[in-house]
């Protein structure tokens, strides 16, 4: 079965102008040892604008957030990452975070023995980047009401929001969510989509990766569907909320 797409309505917005978009993926491969797991993926986002990368099990959006996230693993073998005019795939991990690539991992990593508070005064790098711990808290109230509580002792909702407001705490120009949905009650997931639309609001660039498509798909303004590795569609979030048979080939939805 094929899906047929409107290529023109398919082109990000960037590409309809001389202006380069703030954040692009270009042509990247990338290998767990000999498993070739990203097979050309390109992608390209306006500064604020919120990707939904979704696909399958073991399409490779989270190998992809990582490659973007230059993590050692996958290898980035070929293939450019540029983020406001800045070349990503030059640089290693802790270089392209410094330059505002901040990777939420499904598992949180949320670190023991540490307070919320504490928690997110470690990842500050420096002062004058990212928001500081007043504008968490007040953007965040359930963490300032247990700042002094160890992080991994929250629940699964509270440690999302603590994921991302630590990730908020550094330079964050662009914003990688694995899977921020996972397990988490409707009601948790409605706030947290809140506070998603505010950091768009505050400029930040975010790519999620969600099994729950659709409610990802109606936070976002575009969308990339891979499928094995390879980009199977790109195009506005909308155009895969009304297409049935595009949901039904690569979503299973």
């Amino acid at each position: 079965m094929s899906v047929e797409t409107n290529e023109a309505a398919s082109e990000p917005a960037a590409a309809n102008s001389n202006q380069k978009p703030f954040f692009a993926v270009k042509d990247v491969h990338a290998y767990y040892g000999e498993s070739y797991i990203v097979q050309g993926v390109s992608l390209e986002l306006n500064k604020g604008e919120i990707l939904a990368l979704l696909g399958r099990n073991g399409a490779g959006k989270t190998s992809t957030l990582r490659a973007i996230a230059r993590l050692a693993d996958p290898e980035l073998q070929k293939g450019e990452i540029w983020l406001d005019g800045q070349a990503l795939h030059k640089m290693p991990s802790y270089s392209a975070a410094l330059a505002g690539i901040q990777l939420v991992p499904e598992d949180r990593r949320i670190i023991p023995g540490l307070t919320v508070e504490e928690n997110m005064i470690l990842a500050r790098v420096a002062p004058g980047h990212g928001w500081d711990i007043d504008r968490i808290f007040k953007r965040f109230p359930r963490l300032a009401e247990r700042r002094t509580q160890e992080g991994v002792t929250l629940s699964g909702g509270e440690q999302q929001m603590l994921a991302i407001a630590r990730a908020l705490t550094r330079e964050c120009k662009l914003l990688l969510l694995d899977e921020p949905y996972e397990g988490l009650a409707p009601v948790i997931v409605q706030e947290i989509e809140k506070i998603l639309m505010e950091i768009r609001e505050a400029g930040i660039t975010t790519v999620i990766v969600e099994q729950n498509a659709v409610a990802a798909l109606k936070l976002s303004d575009r969308a990339v569907i891979l499928d094995t590795g390879q980009v199977a569609f790109t195009g506005s979030a909308q155009e895969v909320l009304e297409n049935e048979a595009l949901r039904h080939e690569y979503l299973a939805i």
